[in-house]
């Protein structure tokens, strides 16, 4: 490729390596030579010189899920102008999974890692970033372990989806929730629980939760079943997640309830087909993109600083009510839930950050 453009490897290193170094002339006539020669850089040889990768480790729990689509979305977009690509990988959920990415990734010499974790024990993780692998995480709480993390209050978010159906009058909720031990599953649980009480009711007695293996559609249209069989019967359902929502949805068609007529349905995230499905949905909103852009300037942070003093950022969710919850029903436990609601310290939208 050099011979042909008429200059030393020294040049056409440059031109792909620091190309402002390079007279412009010069530099199309050797990027010309790259084009028609179909030349591509050894990656591994360009590491060993440079030190760098120039590769972020992404490692999610479900690409099938577009929340986490998005997210990515907002740290490419970071990322990409500063010459990195990244490296994707969903854990499906799965812990064994999970700890192959890593082990790949990390033999990828990349450069740092964004990851939203399976395991509640993030000393794997600690170990990671101890050997030279700046982790940032994705929507969970490092719980004072020296990470990074951008994350949203889900318990304030499954507190706005419950406190919601509780407002509009409903007493019977199920909830349709992934494994606990999945963070977030946990904590809007906890939220569900707290509006519950806030409404002067026993979460026990009114909030319903069927439990499945995988925050899928499929699941969701199967806990479908299950909600319809309780007794006495539910009039609203909550998911954690707008996939399990979108597969209740699905069920209950099958099953002739109708929604929002014989049955409420709230789901969360507010990803993209929220609002275009037939009844559109009432979701919690987290801030997608934000999420992934906050993650990845956390990450280009811990990369270029020597001494790097761990942040984390929180977002707040915001409830998106749409057709899909209906109108209210005026009763007691809803007013109580409104007048405990009124009496709270009012949330923030935006970002809050700590160390």
């Amino acid at each position: 490729m050099a011979r042909i453009a008429g200059v030393s490897l020294g040049t056409a290193s440059n031109v792909l390596n620091n190309p402002e170094v390079v007279a412009g002339p010069t530099r199309r006539r050797v990027q010309e030579a790259i084009a028609k020669t179909g030349f591509v850089r050894s990656t591994a040889a360009h590491q060993l010189r440079v030190g760098r990768s120039l590769t972020v480790g992404v490692v999610l729990l479900d690409l099938a899920n577009p929340f986490f689509g998005e997210m990515v979305r907002g740290a490419e977009g970071v990322l990409r102008d500063k010459g990195y690509v990244l490296m994707v990988c969903s854990s499906d959920e799965s812990v064994d999974q999970e700890r192959r990415y890593l082990r790949a990734l990390e033999e990828h010499r990349v450069d740092g890692l964004l990851i939203t974790p399976v395991e509640r024990d993030l000393k794997g993780l600690v170990a990671l970033s101890a050997r030279g692998v700046p982790t940032v995480l994705l929507d969970r709480d490092p719980g004072g372990l020296g990470l990074c993390s951008v994350t949203v209050d889900d318990v304030r978010g499954g507190e706005l989806a419950a406190g919601h159906l509780l407002e509009l009058g409903h007493r019977r909720v199920g909830f349709v929730n992934g494994p606990l031990s999945i963070r977030q599953c946990a904590d809007r649980r906890t939220g569900a629980k707290r509006a519950f009480r806030w409404a002067g009711l026993r979460p026990e007695d009114g909030l319903v939760e069927v439990t499945v293996p995988a925050l899928t559609v499929d699941h969701g249209e199967e806990a479908v079943r299950e909600l319809l069989a309780k007794k006495p019967r539910l009039t609203a359902v909550m998911c954690a997640n707008d996939l399990l929502a979108l597969g209740v949805l699905r069920g209950l068609a099958g099953a002739g309830v109708a929604v929002p007529g014989d049955m409420a349905l709230v789901g969360y995230d507010d990803v993209a087909f929220a609002s275009m499905l037939s009844p559109p949905l009432s979701s919690v909103r987290q801030p997608k993109y934000e999420l992934g852009a906050s993650a990845a300037t956390l990450l280009l942070e811990e990369a270029s600083e020597g001494a790097h003093e761990h942040r984390s950022v929180r977002f707040e969710p915001e409830l998106v009510v749409r057709a899909s919850t209906g109108s209210a029903l005026r009763t007691v436990a809803g007013s109580r839930y409104r007048k405990a609601r009124a009496g709270a310290r009012p949330q923030s939208t935006g970002a809050v950050e700590g160390t």
